[in-house]
């Protein structure tokens, strides 16, 4: 394997390169290049992110993060489909990136929840149809951290500016990346393809209904930081229910763990090194090759700008019962979306 191709590895990847070699030399070799590719990934994160924050403002350095996520996802993964679709399918995916959110935010709890609903679906429909890429967590997540950091006037302005500009980069990298493969579904066939009798249909709905009512929930009951339970439940609801268990065991026991060494560190650190958790948190991750630890350190930067809003205990207790209360919301939907699912009347009406 050469150089380069090791930096293409992903962290399971890196590791089982690491673990597989016998020579020690050749083991040491592959551990300085996996350190080094870890680096430069967040290097080059925190210069983009810091590079869109200065030409479309501090409040919309959250949309340079959403592109930086976008870029990194189209570089590795297509969508299964022509070119020219898949291009027109990556603008409408903008498009609800840059209307949604807003939409949402502008309507009380119940027309967001039907906003959510539509996006989600669309999004999963538009930019998930093989749903072993996992594409839609990229594309929901960006969705969700649109909404959690809306803005107005002409700071909102500028954001559709940063989301225009997104798509032109995101696309061009698209093209160069997938320019060699071929396909000969379009964007006609996702529609044609939708149909509930289909796994991948009903994880679309499950997933856009699941998200969309949490969110609901937690807005009636006024609960700060709604998006905080629709990423968990997003990330929660996998295509296949039985892999939704494994993750259900592990997303509010590990935010526990991400939390008390969010305080651990806020305690320990000086006070000048506190801006750059997010950065320890992006190395964190970048080490881990499992979904447990992405949860630990995938909390200190959202802590660490939750604390400016609360104070850092408040925002640990708040991320904390977040995850809890859409782990065990998801636990209950699935629950009740299997009776509904194996329910004789639906079996014979075959909408299922």
């Amino acid at each position: 394997m050469t150089f380069y191709q090791a930096l293409q590895l992903n962290a399971k990847g890196s590791k089982d390169l690491i673990r597989g070699t016998a020579d020690l030399r050749e083991r040491r070799k592959w551990s300085l290049v996996y350190l080094f590719k870890v680096l430069l990934t967040v290097a080059f994160c925190f210069l983009f992110v810091t590079g869109y924050s200065m030409v479309f403002g501090s409040d919309n350095s959250i949309v340079g993060v959403a592109v930086l996520l976008v870029l990194l996802l189209v570089r590795q993964a297509d969508f299964g489909i022509q070119m020219k679709s898949s291009i027109l399918a990556l603008f409408l995916l903008f498009g609800i990136l840059a209307a949604g959110p807003k939409t949402a935010n502008l309507l009380p709890p119940f027309g967001a929840f039907f906003i959510h609903i539509v996006c989600i679906f669309a999004i999963t429909t538009l930019g998930c149809h093989n749903i072993i890429m996992s594409n839609h967590f990229t594309f929901v997540l960006s969705y969700l951290l649109l909404y959690g950091y809306d803005v107005s006037g002409r700071t909102f302005t500028m954001r559709l500016y940063a989301l225009a500009a997104g798509f032109i980069l995101c696309a061009l990298i698209f093209y160069k990346s997938h320019r060699k493969q071929q396909f000969k579904r379009g964007l006609k066939h996702l529609l044609e393809e939708l149909d509930l009798s289909s796994s991948r249909t009903q994880w679309q709905v499950r997933i856009s209904l699941a998200t969309a009512s949490a969110m609901l929930v937690a807005s009636l009951l006024h609960i700060p930081r709604v998006m905080w339970i629709g990423i968990a439940c997003m990330s929660i609801m996998t295509p296949l229910i039985k892999d939704c268990t494994y993750r259900e065991l592990r997303r509010a026991p590990f935010n526990i763990v991400g939390g008390l060494l969010f305080l651990a560190l806020y305690h320990l650190l000086p006070e000048g090194m506190l801006p750059y958790l997010g950065i320890i948190g992006g190395i964190g991750v970048g080490f881990s090759a499992s979904y447990s630890f992405q949860n630990i350190f995938n909390a200190l930067g959202a802590l660490m700008i939750a604390t400016e809003l609360f104070g850092p205990i408040p925002a640990v207790i708040l991320r904390i019962f977040a995850n809890a209360f859409a782990t065990v919301y998801c636990i209950g939907f699935n629950v009740i979306w299997e009776k509904v699912r194996n329910a004789r009347f639906l079996k014979k009406a075959v909408l299922f």
